[in-house]
């Protein structure tokens, strides 16, 4: 699929994928911040002030109006905070693209941060850390990063602390913003029925005058680990929930790809190797996840499942035998083939909708600068080699490198550690 790209001189990015034959359009704002550029004492800021730019802005001054609007359209919106970028996007017929472009543009470049709003949200984002909390298999993801970064910002909550967020002045929200919602670090994605004409036309109206400014700069990551490590959160549930992790590479390493695969081996799908050992030989558990997770500084492989809470430890060993296998010998050319039609099969089914293709562009372009289709991320996925899975394997899965969160009725970390081997 083509795209353009098109670099304003205050150093706004702008992605236009045209769709003729989508009946959609999605405008999606991306912004290179999130909870990894914060501190301390503001911790869960990115994720407050993407709330509350929906509350009212200049010209559309309540939180009511924005979605009236919106809803009218017939539109899906939505925002959404990571650690490395924050998102506002809506998604609407394709008739209504200068509407919904305005409407997320103006999001984007002029909320004005109502005070009574602001006190009334503290509330939401407090039941929405509850809500987290009460979720062990999304909570125990914070966990693991807790338990590979500690106390830095690659180790905190996206969401922050409760403290924090109760602290929470106006006057922190517009300093944030001035300092990291800048041009240089947004990319502007258009993805449907549209050419570059007509959103180029909508963004010199909007965006030309935008003045560009100095970047807010994250703290880079530290990493030491020299043992296994284990994070246990007690909690009386009726199913164990767990990440094992070892540390892995950035977002622009080259092996990144073959840890797809590798994953891919573990847990892709309902033939992969765990899901087959877990449930359907073992029976003890509805879900197995194996995949890596890579940042603009850092990167883990991570393994998850919830389990029968009395059989974690024979969990454990199986999947650490399994990934042991991958040490020890070669995967065989009928499995790699199967693994790699899959994971191209998965991402090309994912890459239907105009949202998708907007997130799928939008996302590299932020944090890589580098833009890949569909088709080349599907030839470098076919080039890897079992000899390539092989010595990855051999290079990632070392003891010294293992991780394990958990959350269940546990409370000695002991017999966890004795586990933790290849």
């Amino acid at each position: 699929m083509k795209f353009s790209k098109k670099v304003l001189r205050n150093g706004l990015r702008v992605i236009t994928v045209p769709m003729k034959d989508n009946p959609t359009i999605t405008a999606l704002i991306l912004v290179e911040t999130g909870s990894k550029y914060e501190k301390k004492e503001i911790n869960g800021i990115s994720h407050f002030l993407e709330h509350m730019c929906f509350k009212g802005t200049i010209k559309r001054s309540k939180a009511v109006d924005i979605s009236k609007e919106l809803d009218a359209l017939g539109s899906q919106y939505n925002a959404f905070t990571a650690q490395e970028y924050t998102g506002y996007y809506a998604k609407s017929d394709a008739r209504h693209f200068k509407q919904i472009f305005d409407i997320v543009s103006d999001i984007y470049l002029n909320s004005t941060f109502p005070e009574q709003e602001m006190e009334r949200e503290k509330g939401v984002i407090i039941e929405e850390i509850n809500m987290y909390e009460d979720m062990p298999q999304r909570h125990v993801q914070d966990l693991m990063m807790k338990l590979l970064y500690g106390d830095q910002p690659a180790g905190w909550n996206i969401a922050g602390e409760k403290k924090n967020i109760l602290k929470m002045k106006r006057d922190d929200f517009v300093k944030y913003k001035k300092s990291h919602y800048l041009p240089e670090a947004t990319v502007l994605v258009v993805a449907g029925q549209v050419t570059e004409k007509q959103v180029l036309e909508e963004v010199n109206k909007i965006f030309s005058k935008v003045s560009s400014g100095r970047k807010g700069n994250k703290l880079k990551i530290k990493e030491k680990q020299k043992k296994p490590q284990v994070l246990l959160n007690f909690k009386k549930t009726d199913q164990t929930h767990f990440v094992l992790s070892v540390r892995t590479y950035d977002l622009f390493d080259k092996k990144n790809t073959v840890l797809s695969v590798l994953g891919g081996i573990l847990g892709g799908g309902m033939s992969s190797r765990l899901f087959v050992k877990l449930r359907e030989e073992m029976g003890v558990g509805y879900y197995v996840r194996a995949y890596n997770d890579s940042y603009t500084d850092h990167g883990f492989f991570q393994i998850s499942a919830g389990v029968d809470n009395k059989r974690i430890d024979e969990v454990l060993e199986a999947i650490l035998l399994e990934c042991k296998k991958l040490k020890d010998q070669k995967v065989f050319k009928e499995e790699l083939d199967k693994v790699k039609e899959y994971l191209i099969g998965n991402m090309k089914l994912s890459l239907e909708s105009s949202d998708d293709i907007a997130h799928f562009y939008g996302g590299q372009e932020l944090l890589k600068r580098e833009i890949l289709n569909a088709h080349e991320k599907a030839e470098k996925i076919r080039k890897v080699t079992a000899n390539q899975v092989h010595n990855l394997a051999k290079e990632i899965f070392k003891n010294e490198k293992l991780n394990l969160a958990i959350i269940g009725p546990f409370k000695k970390k002991s017999n966890f550690l004795t586990i933790l081997r290849f």
